[in-house]
């Protein structure tokens, strides 16, 4: 974390990605599945060719999918890689499969706990999750030491745990507000995301809208994030296209199930599909376009209207 003055911090998408995002850089992701990922911000990482990435999070998805289909990830600790009722990742799986990319398994928990002590500034943080598991077999190709497994010192013969912390050097996450100081206001799942930003030593927020710093404390138990942890605001409307945004859109599950499609092909396929619609585009709104314009976003912002 660092001690992020209270000022202006609005920057675009390039402007972030080029000061804090870094060729090895460790890259936290928020959201999960098809909910809240910094989609935008992930696009301008593979337009810059950002390379020998370590992505860390809890259910790493299409975000960090492209990310590895782009060859640009050498490793990665997480929970899982899939988007649910669409199936697996499977950039990600072909990667790990042929060798390209380092995985390091962890549960869930075991990725928050590891994110937990990053926030507190402790070496590490003990659990119970994991114990039992094939996640154990594994040791940390980098360091050679994935946990110690320890006996509980007031109650012997209980073991624990114990997994090292995680402090990544940029997190990425996307939220539905923020303010010009980045004060953040999350909707609906929270996910990692505020372990995440905490434990990080820098944060880039992208979000739906900023608002006043004085609508921000009129309101302010529904700030998730202070503006101390955050060192990037980027507005960026629909930035977590395909993905949902609580309140805002629902996912779009013609383009997940066409990404799905080229990403499960492999090889020129799924180079076309970066060709079409990353690299052959100047921005996020220019692959917006792309995916469908306006009518696409109208037709996504009913479908949310119409279940809450």
């Amino acid at each position: 974390m660092t001690n992020a003055a209270a000022t202006n911090k609005i920057m675009t998408a390039g402007e972030a990605v080029e000061k804090f995002v870094f060729d090895g850089a460790v890259v936290g992701l928020g959201g999960q599945n098809v909910g809240r990922c910094a989609m935008a911000i992930v696009h301008e990482i593979i337009r810059r060719r950002t390379a020998n990435l370590t992505v860390v999070g809890c259910n790493l998805s299409i975000n960090m999918d492209m990310l590895a289909g782009a060859g640009l990830v050498k490793r990665c600790e997480g929970g899982t890689g899939n988007l649910e009722y669409f199936g697996t990742t499977f950039c990600f799986r072909r990667a790990i499969e042929q060798g390209i990319m380092e995985m390091e398994d962890y549960s869930h928990l075991g990725v928050l706990s590891r994110l937990m002590a990053g926030e507190m500034g402790l070496p590490f943080m003990p659990t119970k999750s994991m114990l039992g598991s094939d996640m154990l077999t594994q040791q940390a190709a980098s360091t050679g030491k994935k946990y110690e497994l320890v006996e509980n010192p007031w109650n012997p013969g209980e073991k624990v745990l114990l997994l090292p912390a995680l402090r990544p050097d940029v997190a990425i996450i996307h939220a539905q507000k923020c303010d010009p100081m980045g004060n953040v206001v999350i909707e609906g799942f929270l996910c990692h995301d505020v372990e995440l930003v905490r434990a990080a030593r820098h944060t880039i927020v992208s979000c739906e809208e900023i608002v006043p710093t004085e609508k921000i404390r009129m309101d302010g138990e529904r700030t998730n994030i202070p503006y101390l942890y955050v060192d990037a605001v980027v507005e960026q409307p629909f930035g977590a296209h395909p993905t949902a945004a609580y309140r805002y859109y629902d996912y779009d599950i013609d383009h997940v199930k066409l990404y799905q499609r080229y990403a499960r092909e492999g090889g020129k396929a799924y180079e076309d599909y970066l060709k079409t619609y990353i690299f052959g585009t100047k921005d996020f709104d220019d692959y917006l376009d792309r995916a469908g314009g306006f009518k696409m976003m109208n037709s996504l912002i009913k479908h949310m209207k119409a279940m809450l």
